[in-house]
Parts: C-alpha cells; structure tokens; sequence
C-alpha cells in the first residue's frame, strides 16, 4: 500500500497545491477562473477527442465491463435521490447530494489511472468515461432540470438541451467515438494538436480542481453530506463490484476491477459547484461535499487499490 500511495500521491499533492495557490492569490484569483475555462473548454475535451478516437472498442468484455460501472452509478443516484427525499431534505440539498452521491471526477480518475497504469489503463479509464460522462448529464442534469425547473426560465425540455448541448466533455466523447466508429484512423494535425493539448490537460486540471475546494467555507450539513458519501463511497463502488462480478470480468493483473473501482472511489465532480449555482441548487452544500469528498478519497482509493491487487 505503500508504493501505491507513493505513487498516486502526486496527484493529490498538485491538488493541495493548487488549493494553496489560489487562497494566497498566486498569481491571482482571475488567473484560476481562467485556467478553470481553458481546461474545461479546451484542455480536456482535446485530450478526451485525441483518446476516444483511436482507442479499441473491438474487446468482447467491452459491453460488460461499461454496464457495470453504469449500474454502480445509477445505483448511486438511486439511492442518494430517494434517501434524501426520504429524510424530506428540500430540493436544492437533494440536488447537491445527488451530485455529490453519483457523479465522478474524471480527471482525478485518468490522472491516478495514468499513473499506476499507463496506455493499458488509460485505455479503460477512457472508455469508463465515454460511458459516464453521458449517463452522468443525461440523468443528473435532466434531474436537477425536473426538481429545479421552478428556479430557472423557459421550459424543462429546453433547458436541458441547452445544459447538454453546452457540454465540451460530452461533445468531445460524441465526437471522438463517432470518429473513431467511422475507422479514420489518425490524422496529421488534428491528432497532433489534440495530443499536444492533451498532455497540458492532466498537471493544470488537477492544479485547478485543488483551487476550486472551497475549505474556509464549509459548512457542517451532517444528513445530507453523510447520505452522499454513503452513495459515494459504498453504493457506487458495491454497484460496479456486483456488476463485475455478475459478468465475470476479470482482465489481465486485475486492471479491469483496478479502473473500474478507481471511478467508483473518485471523488464527485468539481464542476458540481457551478452547476448548483447555475440551476439553483445548494451551492454552500455542494462546495463542502466536494471538498470532503477529495479528501476522503485521499484515503480510500490507495487502501483499496492495495486490495485489489492483493
């Protein structure tokens, strides 16, 4: 377990880094909101596209290996969504907890996937991503859309296709794996320019993700941060184990349960902060899950990790 901590402590190091960064104004506040801008608009989807575009989606475990991390992600959401109802939490409180329970931080999971794994891991982190980021907006955004409709103008129809279509990550999946079904193949330039970008991607996201936590605001919301975490950290990670194991999925090494349990164990989204605001969630609220979630998952993911391949 030791080795292995060494190993991904890096990427959490950069994320404390960052977070150190931004609260002693270095080099200033206007700085990060940009660098947040550039990576979630240009540095990762180029490195999403550049991936999702030449990746191999011939391995007949593929199908399988995708369904058990959506069932431990829908799981997730199930149970965060009508376990706060059930503690009858307001609507924005669900909302947040439902993000902090279901959704996944992908650039932590390709950074420490990258890391313990290389091109072989890599391989699987992307395509967990072109499964979830998908899922994640079709069902966490159409939810918040539903529960929060009352917050925002026009009709819930349209203000979901607005959230959807405005989503770089998801349009870099969409366009890479279109791409990549049409057998083109890599081409001068584009994949070049996209890879350059690329390797900016993983350091400068994970330098902002450490900015975005919000610890001299947290708030001590015990139920709702506490339903999260359970969906989180034992839903999530249940779900994808069950479901690699109903399929019998094993992979070479154990890398397959290794990458698939990595995304369960991520912390939740840091973009879930925005999102709350923009659509009327419970900003406050998300901005300590997120932030208590990275550093559970500082904990978590090199314990189990050993275990795995124990």
């Amino acid at each position: 377990m030791l080795t292995i901590f060494i190993t991904i402590a890096p990427i959490f190091i950069l994320i404390i880094t960052g977070n150190l960064l931004r609260r002693n104004g270095i080099p200033s506040t206007d700085f990060w909101n940009i660098n947040d801008k550039l990576v979630y608009w240009v540095l990762f989807p180029a490195l999403l596209f550049n991936k999702t575009s030449l990746v191999d989606l011939s391995s007949p475990q593929l199908g399988p290996y995708v369904l058990a991390i959506l069932g431990g992600f829908l799981a997730a959401a199930l149970f965060s969504f009508s376990t706060s109802k059930m503690l009858g939490m307001s609507k924005p409180v669900i909302a947040s907890v439902l993000q902090g329970g279901a959704r996944h931080n992908t650039f932590i999971a390709i950074a420490v996937v990258e890391r313990l794994y290389g091109n072989e891991g890599l391989t699987l982190a992307l395509l967990a991503s072109a499964a979830l980021i998908p899922a994640t907006n079709l069902v966490v955004v159409t939810s918040m859309s539903l529960m929060l409709q009352h917050n925002r103008e026009g009709s819930v129809l349209g203000n979901l296709v607005k959230d959807l279509i405005r989503n770089p990550l998801l349009l870099a999946v969409a366009a890479g794996l279109s791409f990549n079904m049409l057998n083109i193949g890599e081409t001068p330039i584009l994949h070049d320019v996209t890879n350059l970008l690329g390797q900016a991607a993983l350091p400068i996201v994970l330098l902002c993700v450490g900015a975005n936590l919000k610890i001299t605001s947290m708030k001590t919301s015990a139920l709702p941060f506490t339903v999260s975490a359970i969906a989180k950290f034992l839903i999530f990670p249940a779900g994808v184990a069950f479901g690699l194991a109903y399929f019998n999925i094993t992979g070479d090494t154990g890398i397959v349960w290794a990458v698939a349990m990595i995304y369960s164990l991520v912390p939740t989204a840091s973009a879930g902060y925005t999102l709350a605001r923009q659509m009327g969630g419970d900003a406050p609220l998300m901005a300590s899950i997120i932030t208590f979630h990275t550093f559970i998952a500082m904990i978590f993911l090199p314990v189990v990790i050993s275990l795995l391949i124990l």
